[in-house]
């Protein structure tokens, strides 16, 4: 557990005498793993094209290099301030819980001794969201994953109007002929104790853009609001309930399903009793981007945290500030997406085309620790 000192984070604790205090601190981490897919053929889902006779000729040695890529990325997010290895790291895009267990046998994972929460899906890629905690340091109680119910009726998108310009993009909608109902991923809900503390994660992948941004919003915005449900129930169990809540949005910290749906609130000043804090939307208006689409930078990788994370009392876990894990070797060095996040081609397995996103988390220790 690595110590940071008052003179680091003074700043945020005008009322503490200026003395030299010690923190715990925990590294909260999300990640888009893109097509972390395994080779093997499974027929309940849309996964040819990543197999070894599949389009992507997605062979064992490229999973392997898949495998060292992120095991290498998700060790060190946060390394700046926080030497250890996130104690919890959100993750999307994946296939099943097997290509996690085969992630957290890494050597670069091994050591941190992750446990893993996940749950199949709708989705008809077969990919999931899915939590991995350091069983160290946090002890969940409970855990369920939560459908989203969105229904394409009842978008009241036209299946004969003029299709607005789309995002490209793998994660193609697809929908139910029977009921309308657009398959999706669900959302992930966490109890249990870090250090000794209850706090509650909650782990998304939104609705993709496809189809369009503007025809694909209410899906999100459904997202957004279940979203806001979860915390709410989490709330009216307990007033104090610490929530936080990340993932893919597929939308930037200004669009209608974070701003409204969910109420997220820019600066902490405007959080309220029961409200939500999004550091994120400063850092998107500062022009810094997790993703990249026609050379324009968004965050759709978010990570936001309940009221109660930020009170000035030390003594109990307080967010304490956010960060976008960007290192050159997650960048494409040349070729048309320069700058870009380093994502799978067909001449290179890269990493992902998201940039990781994390928070700390930090508790001023006491005198016998």
């Amino acid at each position: 557990m690595r110590i940071i000192s008052l003179l680091t984070i003074l700043f945020l604790m005008p009322k503490l005498n200026a003395q030299q205090k010690n923190y715990r601190i925990h590294t909260v981490a999300f990640y888009n793993f893109e097509n972390f897919f395994d080779t093997i053929n499974d027929p309940n889902t849309n996964d040819d094209e990543w197999t070894p006779k599949g389009a992507q000729h997605w062979t064992s040695s490229k999973y392997q290099i898949k495998l060292q890529n992120l095991s290498r990325v998700l060790s060190e997010i946060g390394s700046a301030e926080n030497i250890e290895s996130p104690t919890f790291i959100g993750g999307c895009e994946i296939e099943n819980r097997n290509v996690l267990e085969n992630l957290i046998k890494q050597p670069k994972m091994v050591r941190a001794d992750y446990g893993i929460i996940h749950f199949d899906s709708p989705d008809k890629r077969g990919i999931d969201v899915a939590l991995l905690y350091r069983k160290k340091h946090f002890k969940p109680t409970s855990y369920v994953n939560v459908p989203l119910y969105v229904y394409k009726k009842e978008t009241k998108i036209k299946e004969n109007s003029k299709v607005e310009s789309d995002e490209k993009t793998d994660d193609i909608l697809q929908t139910s002929t029977k009921n309308h109902r657009v398959y999706t991923r669900d959302q992930l809900l966490v109890t249990g104790f870090l250090d000794g503390e209850e706090i509650n994660i909650i782990v998304n992948h939104w609705p993709s853009r496809s189809g369009g941004e503007k025809k694909s919003s209410p899906f999100r915005e459904a997202a957004g609001a279940l979203n806001l449900k979860i915390i709410d129930s989490l709330q009216h169990i307990n007033p104090n309930a610490k929530v936080i809540t990340m993932g893919d949005l597929n939308d930037g910290p200004y669009n209608k399903s974070v701003k409204f749906a969910l109420g997220a609130k820019s600066s902490k000043a405007d959080v309220k009793p029961f409200g939500i804090y999004n550091p994120f939307d400063e850092m998107a208006k500062k022009g810094q981007g997790s993703i990249a689409h026609r050379d324009a930078w968004d965050i759709f990788d978010q990570i936001m945290v309940s009221e109660t994370l930020l009170k000035n009392d030390f003594s109990s876990f307080r967010y304490w500030k956010a960060g976008i894990y960007n290192k050159s070797f997650l960048i494409q060095t040349s070729g048309q997406y320069k700058g870009y996040p380093l994502r799978h081609s067909a001449t290179e397995v890269g990493f992902s085309d998201h940039f990781p996103v994390y928070i700390y988390l930090i508790k001023e220790k006491t005198k016998n620790e």
